[in-house]
């Protein structure tokens, strides 16, 4: 009797070690496919690198004109910060969004010429493919940190530079980047012509934009856009690169529930994603 419970303990422990070796492997045959994925998606780049810098452009405008005149006006209330030292992490956040949010136009080119159709018949999965090219939008959202960092640096913006800060501030970008992008595949799969996606990226972007404390307080807005604002994720993530990136920054939500509402939202979108990604092949 109890020689063969023995022999039934053996057997099951046996079965629950199998189960954690498949489970591993699974896990990191995912992480491949996803790195796979992403380093593909990055390697476009080299195709057009000045991709980049004409993306740049905007921001450096934002910051070279309106921050300027702003900070001689000073008709915006940021305590003791000043405007530009205020508004550089919001125009950073301005970038991360102007990149990903345009990134689901290349989802209906690729479906154009094939290529979205082979994916889907590889046995890649779903989640993988769509979480490789958020991943990939997160690289090219940090050439645009190293832009923003720069432009700083000449306008004297009191930046942070403590290498856990700067380590945070680079998970914060890429997490942006990888939400606001799935959000665009998601847009994509949903209009399936450049034409809609162009004029609903369009209508997008500026809303989210103003409806966030990236160039103003929250505490100056009107209760309807609070609200707003509230539900937004460029919200927490200007919040997040303020504390970060700025010396002496403070965290308005704390740091904590900033990264958990950026986490939450990046995987929500990932998997609402990888369930309409096929759609797009139709």
């Amino acid at each position: 009797m109890y020689q063969e419970q023995g022999v039934l303990q053996e057997d099951l422990d046996k079965v629950v070690q199998l189960d954690r070796i498949n489970l591993i492997k699974w896990i990191a045959n995912f992480i491949t496919k996803t790195l796979v994925i992403a380093e593909l998606e990055v390697r476009k780049l080299s195709h057009d690198p000045t991709e980049l810098f004409t993306r740049a452009l905007q921001p450096a405008l934002w910051m070279l004109v309106f921050g300027e005149v702003f900070s001689h006006v000073r008709a915006i209330p940021t305590g003791n910060m000043s405007y530009l030292d205020f508004m550089a992490p919001g125009i950073l956040a301005q970038s991360v969004l102007f990149v990903a949010i345009f990134y689901g136009i290349s989802i209906i080119w690729e479906r154009d010429l094939g290529i979205v159709h082979k994916l889907l018949a590889s046995p890649t999965p779903r989640t993988a493919l769509v979480l490789g090219k958020a991943l990939s939008a997160g690289v090219r959202a940090i050439s645009q940190a190293i832009i923003i960092y720069l432009l700083s640096l000449l306008l004297s913006v009191k930046l942070s530079w403590a290498p856990i800060n700067l380590i945070e501030i680079l998970f914060v970008v890429i997490i942006s980047a990888a939400l606001f992008s799935t959000f665009s595949l998601i847009i994509a799969c949903i209009v399936k012509t450049r034409e809609r996606f162009m004029g609903i990226g369009q209508v997008l972007t500026m809303p989210l934009f103003f409806a966030s404390n990236a160039i103003y307080p929250i505490s100056i807005m009107p209760d309807w856009l609070k609200a707003i604002a509230h539900f937004n994720p460029l919200t927490y993530e200007v919040d997040a690169l303020r504390t970060l990136m700025i010396s002496g920054g403070t965290s308005l939500y704390g740091l904590t529930f900033d990264f958990a509402f950026l986490i939450i939202s990046m995987i929500v979108l990932t998997v609402i994603a990888a369930i309409v990604y096929p759609s797009i092949a139709r």
